[in-house]
């Protein structure tokens, strides 16, 4: 019967850890499989709903009827500020209409799925013999009608043997020398085909390179710089290219600027002059549009208000219908579905004419001073007006609504674009009271427009004093259990001490950085001051101890991990292969591994990413507030250096370590003794705590950390919480099942508590013997000086001890 029990047991335990084996297999194979599918819609056009007709573009699965809730966003849309926020190839309350022309042809050229607004590249490209090897052989534009249906415009063929460099001097053969934007006349014949042609060249912005963006920016400057009626059409081209190139990488986008910043100054100073030109009508791209105003000849006063609005739409990109503009308004007026408004107030014997324009992102401007990571790119206004220069009798209010964010708002600066700097400003720009979610801003001049946001991490409360506590209580047990290990390793004679030890160490080390250097302390010299105070609260300053600190963090967590598939391994040689003696040179090279190889990783990490951006590569491996590696965009954790040289080797290892830990406490631990008897219980209770030991030193609790990586909200919130419990203690775990355990703590313990208990007793006894002393001999110092006898007569003890009648005695024997 007991032998029955003990087998129930065995079985009991291997269906455990075999839960915890396929849980850890799932959590990897799960992000693997999305990693890759991720991928692959990355870079191939997607097939979804490819016979939906366009005439009905309602997708075919009905949407649920009443309001939109969180987790009811379909086709990739997330929820935001209570709504859901949709792709750009979908629309509609929960994502579910369609919002792109599905895959076509046209003549010879097949084209992928295209989101409405945009034009799409062929599939077919150039050859590799021609100028522009790589680049779309043609384009397609994917709109809407007035009768809101979806259309595909015929395909537009690019020329294959002219590229971006040569495109400028088509459009006026002596403009070719860099920075001559000269007025241009009976040269521009040639505009709107090479316009047409910048558009097809840039309709692929995952393959442009700073020179191509370059080169394109100057091509569109000298379109923007015609002065011919023929060249509307030119001009609304290069529009679109604009937003097309907007849309391109950032880190492309910043070497672009690096190397040539005056032609994009210069671009954006000639299209704020084209928003003036174009009557009462505006265009529209995904990224920019551009909205023109004109005062009627009837309308007299002294001054007018030109209030210009940017709806919310159902995605980040800006579409046909979301921009407005009123006059005669007294100042903004935002209400819920407005995203930003901007007011401008001028008089009107000066200005006739108004320009406003949005862009999607601040590429055009790179700041030297404010360089934010966070996923929330920053929009920019632009207004002015024709007559007015940079007066200071202009009025401008604008209000930007708060983009929804994972991080917690702390604080926003009300700037504009100095161009002389060359950068961001706040001179005659103020902060107003922000109110619902919207940040107000006003300014005395015109020119282009930006509030800076300024975040801290939403932290769970009471985890960091969790997290504090647990680490301390580890660091105090690391400490005490490398002290134990190598003092009493003779006594205990045991193989183990070097791996222990150095998995203590790799984790002692990895908790001090963690505890005093995870913060980057350059953000809490910058966050600090008046809240209300409009400054630039740079959210990234230069710090190399950060760094330095992001890599060590990242070498000894890696180091720790190693080091627990490395104790692994070991206790599989001792308990399983027991009748076969260790590899020779084990203690060296698993010392090697578990030492070198996260060496070799970080060293790897860190390569890449320099290789990849020299100039800004600290940025792109750690994060902004804290020293550790960085988290991209959303939808970008596929590139982040925390998957690849952190999760997915810390996978690996864990994989084998729950593998080891099964076959280590099916085999061993819990195998059915036959000479087990009168002693059941405590053997039962001495498993238990193996089976725990074990578990501690594999780390099998980090598997929590996958287990939240793949559940968002409440559940993941608590276990956020658990995971902290039990990974943070775990060195606390490592001194209470491996030290104090021991029969030699405990014997040296006792020992030291009865020294430590004797010591109290004669403590407690010393000060009052030492009183009566003192006492004694101040009186019999006392007695001899009478004139002092009855002065001091108050100090003569109550109770005479054996010594102070002794010392009398003497005394007098003396005297006499």
């Amino acid at each position: 019967m007991a032998a029955c029990r003990v087998c129930d047991l065995r079985v009991l335990v291997a269906i455990v850890c075999g839960l915890l084996t396929a849980v850890t297999l799932g959590l990897t194979t799960w992000m693997a499989v999305k990693i890759l599918t991720d991928l692959k819609t990355s870079v191939s056009p997607t097939k979804t709903n490819q016979s939906v007709n366009r005439n009905n573009p309602i997708s075919e699965t009905p949407p649920s009827s009443g309001r939109p809730f969180k987790g009811d966003c379909r086709n990739g849309g997330t929820w935001q500020n209570g709504t859901c926020l949709c792709t750009e190839d979908w629309k509609g309350l929960r994502c579910t209409i369609i919002n792109f022309c599905p895959n076509s042809t046209s003549g010879n050229f097949t084209f992928g799925n295209i989101s409405v607004g945009r034009y799409g590249p062929s599939l077919e490209t150039c050859g590799r013999d021609t100028h522009n090897a790589g680049s779309p052989r043609a384009t397609r534009l994917c709109y809407l009608t007035e009768d809101g249906e979806i259309e595909l415009q015929n395909a537009t063929i690019a020329d294959c043997n002219t590229n971006l460099e040569t495109l400028g001097e088509q459009v006026c053969p002596m403009a070719h020398v860099i920075g001559n934007w000269k007025k241009l006349s009976d040269s521009s014949e040639n505009a709107p085909t090479v316009s047409k042609q910048v558009l097809i060249l840039t309709s692929n912005i995952t393959n442009l390179e700073p020179q191509n963006i370059t080169s394109a920016t100057k091509v569109v400057g000298q379109i923007f710089n015609i002065t011919t009626n023929d060249s509307a059409q030119a001009k609304i081209d290069a529009v679109t290219t604009v937003s097309q190139l907007l849309g391109a990488k950032e880190e492309v986008f910043k070497k672009a600027v690096a190397e040539d910043e005056q032609v994009f100054s210069t671009l954006v100073t000639q299209m704020e002059t084209y928003s003036w030109s174009l009557g009462n009508n505006s265009v529209v791209n995904p990224n920019i549009a551009i909205q023109s105003f004109s005062l009627p000849p009837e309308d007299t006063g002294e001054s007018t208000g030109v209030l210009f609005t940017v709806d919310k739409g159902a995605s980040n990109s800006l579409v046909s219908g979301s921009t407005s503009v009123e006059s005669n308004k007294d100042g903004v007026h935002p209400n819920k579905t407005t995203e930003l408004q901007i007011w401008l107030n001028t008089p009107k014997s000066n200005a006739t004419s108004y320009g406003f324009i949005v862009y999607q992102n601040s590429k055009l401007f790179q700041s030297k001073i404010f360089k934010s990571t966070s996923n929330d790119s920053i929009r920019v206004v632009s207004s002015t007006a024709n007559n007015t220069g940079n007066k200071q009798n202009i009025s401008v209010q604008m209000a930007f609504r708060q983009q929804y964010t994972k991080k917690k708002f702390q604080s926003y600066a009300c700037v504009y674009w100095n161009t002389t700097k060359k950068d961001w400003d706040t001179d005659g720009c103020f902060k107003d009271v922000s109110r619902d979610k919207v940040l107000y801003c006003r300014c005395n001049h015109t020119t282009n427009f930006a509030v800076l946001l300024s975040f801290t991490e939403a932290n769970y409360p009471g985890l960091n004093e969790l997290t504090s506590v647990g680490c301390a209580l580890s660091i105090t047990g690391l400490i005490l259990t490398i002290i134990f290990q190598i003092v009493t390793r003779k006594v205990r004679k045991t193989s183990v001490t070097w791996v222990l030890v150095s998995l203590c160490t790799s984790m002692l080390i990895f908790n001090l950085l963690f505890v005093n250097g995870i913060e980057n302390k350059n953000k809490y010299e910058n966050g600090t001051g008046d809240a209300n105070k409009n400054e630039i609260k740079p959210e990234i300053l230069p710090n190399k101890t950060c760094t330095a600190i992001a890599i060590l963090l990242h070498y000894f967590l890696l180091a720790m991990f190693t080091w627990t598939g490395v104790s692994a391994v070991q206790l599989y040689f001792l308990l399983i292969r027991t009748m076969k003696p260790l590899p020779q040179r084990f203690t060296l090279y698993m010392s090697l591994i578990g030492w070198g190889v996260p060496a070799i990783m970080v060293a790897m990490t860190v390569g890449i990413i320099f290789s990849q951006d020299s100039s800004q590569w600290d940025l792109n491996y750690r994060q902004e507030e804290i020293c550790w590696l960085a988290l991209t965009k959303e939808n970008e954790f596929k590139r982040s250096p925390l998957l690849w040289s952190v999760v997915l080797p810390v996978a690996i290892i864990l994989t084998n370590n729950v593998v080891l830990y099964i076959i280590i406490i099916v085999k061993v631990v819990w195998k059915n003794d036959q000479n087990l008897t009168s002693t059941k219980k405590v053997s039962l209770l001495k498993k238990v705590f193996s089976t725990l030991s074990i578990a501690v030193i594999f780390g099998i609790t980090w598997i929590l950390g996958f287990v939240m990586l793949t559940h968002d909200g409440t559940f993941r919130d608590v276990l956020s919480y658990i995971f902290c419990i039990f990974n943070t203690t775990q060195g606390l775990q490592i001194f209470i099942l491996y030290t104090v355990r021991t029969k030699i703590f405990q014997n040296e313990a006792a020992k030291m508590l009865k020294l430590l208990s004797s010591s109290a007793d004669r403590v407690k006894l010393l000060p009052s013997k030492t009183r009566m002393r003192l006492r004694a001999r101040m009186y019999n110092m006392l007695s001899s000086f009478p004139a002092l006898n009855e002065r001091f007569r108050l100090l003569e003890p109550a109770v005479v001890t054996e010594e102070m009648t002794l010392s009398e005695s003497d005394q007098a024997s003396i005297s006499i």
